[in-house]
């Protein structure tokens, strides 16, 4: 496998997303990559695929201007590039919520390490002892391609419909550790943010999603794929294309 996959994502105010896109739709047409990047006042995400020494330039790029300098891609690997063009473009959100009030750049939401997470599940309680609750963001057809055991989810078919879904179950959060998760990070953490606003005391975004979680230590306590946004339409706990098995 000879094409290289990543994803990222930074929350941070951006005023000059037309220079930007600009200058980042011809450094990655001159790279030759294929994918989407989205640029909104709250940030940056990130889905890009090309050759090795494409995606080591156009990081190379990102991280040289200071306020993309702390990105950190999750990598995968497939024969073919998942996406048919090249795409920059301007969002009001890079994740829509509807919630402008939850502004992650102002702070994040405590996260948890894969590592640490794994220990929580394999026992059964954080740290604190508190029992631990896998609360699933994402969208009902991506739950359906793979989850963590156990977790939870609201049967959701956008985003936006989460704050309203958890606002009937706020109470059901009690005592426990409520750790968000999502695909990359982005979306768990808005929902970690809005949780600890509506006064869900104990809770945790899982740090750099399922994708992150599969990196660094595979596919215990999950069951199935990980669905993702383009042509592969989901990742085994490997990393490698899963496609052909799920369909949206």
């Amino acid at each position: 496998m000879s094409v290289v996959n990543i994803s990222c994502y930074k929350f941070v105010s951006l005023s000059d997303r037309e220079v930007l896109k600009a200058d980042l739709s011809a450094r990655c047409q001159a790279l030759g990559l294929m994918g989407t990047i989205l640029l909104a006042p709250e940030g940056i995400n990130v889905f890009l695929a090309g050759s090795r020494t494409a995606i080591d330039a156009i990081v190379a790029t990102l991280r040289a201007d200071p306020r993309f300098s702390d990105l950190q891609p999750k990598e995968s690997l497939s024969d073919a590039p998942p996406f048919r063009k090249m795409r920059v473009r301007l969002k009001q959100e890079i994740i829509t919520m509807k919630h402008p009030l939850v502004r992650p750049e102002a702070a994040r939401a405590p996260s948890v390490a894969a590592a640490t997470l794994k220990q929580w599940l394999d026992r059964g309680y954080d740290d604190a002892g508190r029992p631990v609750v896998m609360l699933d963001t994402r969208n009902d057809y991506e739950v359906a391609a793979g989850t963590f055991d156990n977790a939870i989810d609201y049967g959701i078919g956008i985003f936006s419909e989460f704050p309203p879904r958890l606002a009937e179950h706020r109470t059901d959060y009690a005592g426990k550790t409520v750790v968000s998760f999502c695909t990359g990070g982005i979306r768990c953490e808005k929902a970690a943010i809005h949780m600890k606003t509506i006064g869900i005391e104990h809770v945790y975004q899982l740090e750099g999603g399922i994708l992150k979680y599969f990196e660094e230590v595979g596919g215990a306590h999950y069951h199935g794929d990980c669905f993702v946004f383009d042509e592969r339409a989901a990742v085994s706990a490997d990393l490698q294309p899963a496609a052909g098995r799920v369909h949206r």
